[in-house]
């Protein structure tokens, strides 16, 4: 992540741009268009440096490029928010990293396990001992460049701009229906594993935005989830095949399991999801942070 804070609590400049660049509806597409463009070319570089790479090398080069898919991404949302919307990031303030990144981590973790545990407890999980470390370079990589490139997208753009003029009800709807589409295409994709992703992850993610309005919770989230689902247990990850640390195959029907497309596909996962994001709207709601669509104030 980048070193300081001190550009941070510098006022942005005021820069006379263009009307039609003031337009949120318009900065919405330039934001999103650019920085997913950004986030793709830069996974397609660690692919090409993955590939370059030694093959004893090859995990260690895979996280190095997920750590500047991650910095690129943070310095060019911080660069588009200054030069577009006129103010600093305060969503990503370097100070407030840690505060977000840690707990989300150990929370994301903690509901993956959750829904190992009530898999387990529905016979779906065989556990079959320790199964080693050769996977976790591959699920630690791809679980980082994950979770910063798409929160930034879709919670940091898509909810975020969103918000500001359609409230938070709405914002959640329209960004969690855009995210569960996004991976329709994913490897054994179905009408299930889209809906469960919307309002998984969806949810929960534009939920831990708006509890804390940083980006670095839904981060952590993010990431925790993912890296035990694919680094810990060896599971599908929105249909992308892992090497976990231990060894645990599901048997049993899709709706359980989830199928090809992995365990957020599954029952189990939708319903440990979906109390987490009753519990954040709660609190959401409780502390006065819910916002309301700008035309009805």
């Amino acid at each position: 992540m980048p070193g300081n804070d001190t550009t941070a609590n510098v006022p942005p400049r005021p820069t006379r741009l263009p009307a039609f660049l003031t337009w949120m509806p318009v900065q919405l597409v330039v934001l999103f268009v650019v920085l997913a463009a950004l986030d793709l070319a830069c996974q397609l570089l660690g692919v090409w440096l993955v590939h370059a790479a030694p093959r004893s090398l090859r995990d260690a080069t895979q996280v190095l490029a997920a750590l500047l898919l991650s910095v690129v991404m943070i310095v060019a949302y911080r660069f588009l928010v200054r030069v577009l919307e006129q103010r600093t990031a305060e969503e990503l303030r370097n100070s407030t990293a840690v505060r977000g990144l840690v707990p989300g981590a150990l929370v994301g973790a903690g509901l993956f396990v959750l829904v190992y545990v009530i898999l387990w407890a529905l016979g779906a999980v065989t556990f079959g001992g320790f199964d080693g470390l050769a996977g976790l370079g591959h699920a630690l990589a791809i679980a980082i460049s994950s979770a910063v490139g798409e929160e930034i997208v879709f919670r940091g753009v898509v909810y975020r701009r969103l918000e500001e003029r359609l409230g938070t009800a709405l914002a959640l709807l329209v960004s969690a229906i855009v995210f569960g589409l996004v991976h329709a295409g994913n490897t054994g994709a179905n009408w299930v594993s889209t809906l469960a992703i919307a309002l998984e992850s969806g949810v929960l993610l534009a939920h831990a935005d708006a509890a804390t309005r940083s980006l670095w919770l839904p981060i952590g989230l993010h990431f925790g989830w993912n890296f035990t689902e694919g680094g810990i247990f060896g599971a599908a990850v929105s249909g992308r095949e892992y090497s976990g640390l231990i060894n645990a195959p599901l048997s049993g029907p899709p709706l359980i399991t989830g199928g090809a497309f992995g365990p957020e596909a599954s029952v189990a996962a939708l319903v440990v999801a979906l109390s987490a994001s009753l519990a954040l709207g709660w609190y959401v709601v409780h502390t006065g942070r819910w916002r309301r669509a700008r035309w009805r104030r």
